[in-house]
């Protein structure tokens, strides 16, 4: 099956890569001006940053190096490990089949997935002992996809890289895990919380998840280039990863550590749900301008618009601080997400604009970690 969809995506980028390349528009000035002193600084290695509305690319700008060692440039189709970006685009096929009536957020996980009966929760725990009792209620659907169920981040049996075990086995060892507290109490970030909602999506649709979001998601959506295995092509296309140097001077390249390599690899590498996905801006863009626009792309339906309110607006209990919707970071103003090695994705309500940024960095010598802001400002004010 895998093999089958991955001639299905390289047909697509084959078919419209270089149609898409070409109707990209240019890039804002204002932004590649504010972004070329972090460049000059080797506080930024290279970025490709997008300005969106509900109809359309507005801009696209590349600026720096994809390989700094190499001399290859930043391309507007440079591909990125978006990580946590994930996310969202999880969330998103979950609520495809809340749409359908075949998942209620509400609904306990261990109805579709039996093993989570009988969970137990840490009520103490030091160096000496940890004790542990049941839960007063199973947790739910929702919980999982606000980071307050009680889920640890990952578990045991995911170290020292995050892709390695099947989808099932590994939320199977979250089922084994005790909950660090009691659903609904606390919020805690959680990779366990996301990975576990894909395969319910798995169990209730009898697809692999990947499947699942490729057919009902990313092929509906025209994004060819969002994918959990890299092309041999694509891979050519991804940007370096990298870190602050010695002494936190300059930059040294890196490898992205919670993944295996090679990246293309299918037989080793599994699907990750909550942060396995590689992209380009344009193709992350599609998906922020459907969520802009109620559910609707391009004439297209794709999830409905109460689907889009749960998903971007507050789930989390009044009484925390952390305000998170379904599979998105939400507040008066934006919703959206980042990712591990810096990215970052939102829609501006106040402004009504999509903004993508797209970075490869372990962190940033210097002030380049304020190269995002000089983006934003640059883009906005240029509205």
């Amino acid at each position: 099956m895998r093999v089958l969809m991955s001639f299905w995506l390289s047909f697509c980028v084959l078919c419209t890569g270089a149609v898409n390349a070409q109707e990209l528009p240019g890039p804002n000035e204002a932004v590649a001006a504010a972004l070329q002193p972090f460049i000059e600084r080797q506080e930024l290695a290279g970025a490709v940053a997008l300005v969106a509305d509900v109809k359309g690319i507005l801009s696209i700008t590349a600026v720096g190096a994809a390989d700094r060692e190499s001399g290859k440039p930043m391309r507007a189709d440079s591909m990125f490990w978006i990580a946590s970006q994930s996310k969202p685009i999880t969330a998103a096929a979950v609520m495809i089949l809340v749409d359908e009536g075949r998942i209620t957020l509400d609904d306990p996980v261990e109805k579709y997935l039996p093993e989570f009966r009988g969970l137990m929760v840490v009520v103490e725990k030091d160096a000496q002992h940890v004790l542990l009792k049941k839960t007063e209620r199973p947790i739910t659907v929702r919980q999982t996809l606000a980071h307050t169920s009680g889920m640890p981040f990952r578990s045991a049996l995911e170290v020292p890289v995050l892709d390695r075990l099947s989808l099932a086995d590994r939320v199977r060892s979250y089922a084994m895990t005790p909950l660090d507290f009691l659903p609904e109490s606390r919020y805690q970030y959680s990779n366990a919380g996301i990975n576990t909602a894909a395969r319910i999506v798995e169990v209730v649709s009898g697809l692999p998840f990947e499947q699942f979001l490729a057919e009902r998601l990313l092929q509906p959506l025209g994004m060819p280039e969002t994918t959990f295995w890299p092309d041999e092509a694509q891979a050519a296309r991804i940007a370096t990863a990298y870190r602050p140097g010695a002494g936190g001077i300059g930059l040294e390249a890196t490898k992205i550590e919670q993944l295996q390599y090679p990246l293309t690899d299918r037989l080793h590498r599994e699907a990750m749900p909550a942060g396995g996905l590689f992209s380009t801006a344009a193709d992350v863009s599609r998906f922020y301008r459907m969520l802009a626009n109620s559910g609707e792309l391009e004439g297209r339906r794709i999830l409905s618009a109460a689907a889009i309110q749960q998903l971007t607006s507050r789930q989390t209990p009044t009484e925390l601080k952390e305000s998170y919707g379904l599979g998105f970071s939400v507040s008066e103003d934006r919703f959206g997400h980042g990712g591990a090695y810096s990215t970052n994705s939102y829609y501006d309500h106040r402004n009504q604009r999509v903004l993508i940024w797209l970075v490869q960095h372990a962190g940033f010598p210097g002030r380049g970690g304020d190269s995002q802001a000089a983006f934003r400002t640059a883009a906005l004010g240029q509205q």
